[in-house]
């Protein structure tokens, strides 16, 4: 299977962000996606999209230098989706509904949607969870599977500050991250496979064609992977419920990639973790969210917190962050872990409906450059 990767700006950047639509009297998930698609311009390519469920649509930037413009950008189209859905509906930014019932969302009827809800079967009816996706360019087609890896090291982090769906069905699940769990279930999900070379890539790609698993190169759906745009794109967050956590979580992978690009423009490697310690550090981030260990080669007994890792990181970064004309956004990481990132702000508040409750408050909230709550 050919897979054609077209070179995009170093470091350019855009955002995907899915949000569930909940009744404004009931807070339940409600089907009201069409009305939002009926009254946009272009529903499959456009900033406001279809996404797998009627009760959830899909928010998309442009192509952006800066991660205010992305923010600015994704304003703008939910302020547009609230104007259209009016009053009785409410935008919820979160891994998962805290209390609604999977199987009572109903997916799109769409060839592809289809194949997805008959071949997981119970998995397929689970599906109702909500994830951020972030793309940022790659320069030459030779660095793209080196930093999708590279990234991939990454992912617990990723996971334990954007985590925010501890509840599920109205319990506690007991994870930070409800929606890694429920995600990974379905085939050519997980972490990406260390590969050398483009070729070798493609290959890949073909043999699951050859064997039925895919039929395009978007089916692969790893948790970190190159994508056709000329981008590396990390897929692994939960959908999160204000801007201040998505812009940080944005410049984090923004400056994370750029770096790993200037490594490989220098002539040195990106540090690789062997697959199946990252399957492991992956599992805690999603089981503890920040309150675990995970395992790196870079400490002489391969264990470090993963709170430690991140600020040694956000310091790491820094000069790249100031470039990058993120260093606010950044920064924020660091209060992000201070105040709670949402699977703690949701505990706190007390039960699933109290969590449910802030959520929408939170995700309503006009772009807010601070939490409006904190742990």
């Amino acid at each position: 299977m050919r897979f054609d990767f077209a070179p995009s700006g170093e470091s350019t950047i855009g955002v995907e962000w899915e949000l569930a639509l909940v009744d404004a009297a009931t807070l339940t998930l409600v089907p009201r996606a069409q009305q939002v698609l009926d009254a946009v311009d272009d529903p499959k390519s456009g900033p406001i999209r279809r996404e797998y469920l009627t009760d959830m649509i899909e928010l998309v930037t442009g192509v952006h230098h800066r991660v205010d413009e992305a923010m600015g950008d994704l304003t703008e189209s939910m302020e547009r989706v609230q104007q259209i859905l009016g009053a009785d509906t409410r935008l919820l930014g979160a891994g998962a509904h805290p209390i609604d019932k999977a199987a009572d969302s109903e997916p799109f009827d769409f060839w592809r949607y289809n194949v997805v809800k008959e071949r997981n079967a119970y998995w397929g009816r689970q599906m109702a969870i909500f994830g951020t996706h972030i793309h940022v360019g790659i320069d030459h087609r030779d660095k793209a599977l080196p930093i999708t890896y590279g990234l991939a090291r990454f992912s617990p982090y990723f996971i334990a500050l954007s985590a925010s769906s501890p509840f599920w069905e109205g319990e506690d699940s007991g994870y930070a991250s409800q929606r890694t769990m429920i995600f990974q279930q379905l085939p050519t999900n997980g972490l990406p496979y260390p590969m050398d070379s483009w070729e070798e890539f493609e290959h890949y790609a073909t043999e699951l064609e050859d064997a039925g698993m895919i039929s395009a190169p978007n089916e692969i759906r790893w948790d970190v992977r190159p994508s056709t745009f000329g981008t590396v794109e990390n897929r692994v967050l939960d959908s999160v419920p204000t801007f201040a956590e998505l812009g940080a979580l944005t410049a984090f992978t923004q400056c994370l990639v750029e770096y790993m690009s200037r490594e490989l423009d220098d002539g040195r490697a990106i540090a690789r973790l062997p697959v199946w310690f990252m399957k492991e550090n992956k599992w805690r981030a999603a089981r503890y969210g920040l309150d675990t260990d995970v395992i790196t080669p870079r400490v002489k007994d391969k264990l470090r917190s993963i709170r430690e890792g991140i600020e040694d990181w956000l310091n790491r970064l820094e000069p790249i962050a100031a470039e990058l004309g993120c260093p606010d956004e950044l920064r924020f990481v660091a209060e992000l872990m201070a105040t709670g990132p949402s699977y703690l702000r949701q505990r706190a508040a007390g039960d699933p409906a109290a969590a449910l409750r802030q959520l929408v408050d939170e995700t309503g909230a006009a772009a807010p450059a601070r939490l409006p709550f904190s742990a």
